[in-house]
């Protein structure tokens, strides 16, 4: 029966495509038994972004240079913008708004309501970033992201050059004063992060050294320094990429071919297998128990027993915003 484990040492007890490495994890393999496989015809596919609003996800494909949206009424794929820039990670605002890493342009940019895009960061200190990867928002409206050099490091991702920082390190960017600052600067390739649910937390992937590190972080961050940095937890099976949380606090990742689950105390407590590498996943839908997957060249969904962390927001996004309208040229794969 679920909830009882096998003696210590012996495998995981299996259901469907949950592997319970942990009694805690049970209650979280309640869900749907297969991955449903919604498109399948991308490159590279990565940073998964869900807006209520419109009901629908949006996603990169980065090497293929373009930003996609699948529609959850209809289950149609179709062009968001094409050329992108090469972009990677995306997040939506407390406006409402998609915030995106471009990797080819080497910055953050935000889509306004309209349509037009406003860059946010694209240098420091007058040097441009490697190849911002992953962004997350905080409840201030502060805007987080990691700069590893994977757009810089061939033409595949993006555009080969030289970093210009030296470094690849986590940054933040100020609501008010668009001021940019080094949050974490001993990382080898940050790469995907999430808050903890207090937000008095920063999970952050480091996807060289193979580990998730939990950052303390100040009630107000505008001037005080990240401090701690202690190793959360090391998957095994493959790169650690892309961070969710859930609405109890536990710790989702992209590891390999699968999605590791970490409760708060850093131990793992199951595991998500997906066949194919999972570069990045968010939680959506109505009741955000909805998970979604970027998996190589396909995009996977799993309905889920356990709702997504709520997200910060001031207004539910316009109607009118240029996002909800329908995109361009739909594309077969579903």
């Amino acid at each position: 029966m679920l909830g009882v484990m096998s003696p210590a040492g012996d495998a995981p007890v299996v259901r469907g495509p949950y592997e319970i490495h942990d009694e805690r994890f049970a209650p979280c393999a309640h869900g749907d038994l297969r991955l449903e496989r919604l498109w399948d015809d991308g490159r590279w596919l990565e940073g998964p972004a869900y807006f209520p609003a419109g009901r629908y996800l949006v996603f990169s494909d980065i090497p293929n240079d373009r930003l996609l949206r699948w529609d959850e009424t209809t289950g149609a794929v179709g062009v968001l913008r094409s050329p992108a820039h090469h972009p990677n990670g995306n997040t939506v605002d407390l406006q409402g708004r998609l915030v995106t890493c471009e990797q080819g342009e080497r910055r953050v940019t935000r889509t306004e309501h309209d349509g037009t895009t406003t860059v946010i960061a694209d240098r420091f200190r007058g040097l441009r970033f490697n190849s911002p990867n992953d962004v997350v928002v905080r409840s201030d409206g502060s805007i987080w992201f990691t700069d590893p050099d994977y757009g810089i490091a061939s033409d595949y991702e993006g555009h080969r050059a030289e970093s210009e920082i030296g470094g690849c390190h986590v940054y933040r960017v100020d609501p008010a004063s668009g001021q940019t600052r080094v949050v974490a600067d001993d990382f080898q390739r940050p790469n995907g992060l999430a808050f903890s649910r207090d937000e008095r937390q920063l999970y952050v992937a480091d996807t060289t050294a193979g580990h998730i590190r939990a950052l303390d972080l100040a009630e107000d961050d505008t001037s005080s320094p990240v401090t701690g940095g202690r190793v959360f937890a090391e998957p095994s099976g493959g790169d650690v990429d892309g961070l969710r949380l859930d609405a109890d606090g536990r710790v989702w990742t992209a590891v390999g071919e699968a999605v590791d689950c970490y409760d708060p105390d850093g131990s793992l407590l199951g595991r998500i297998r997906v066949p194919g590498r999972v570069a990045n996943l968010t939680f959506g839908g109505a009741r955000r128990n909805r998970m979604f997957l970027c998996g190589g060249t396909a995009l996977y969904s799993l309905l889920m027993s356990v709702n997504g962390a709520r997200r910060p927001t001031t207004r539910t996004a316009l109607d009118r915003s240029a996002l909800h309208r329908p995109a361009k040229l739909p594309l077969p794969g579903g």
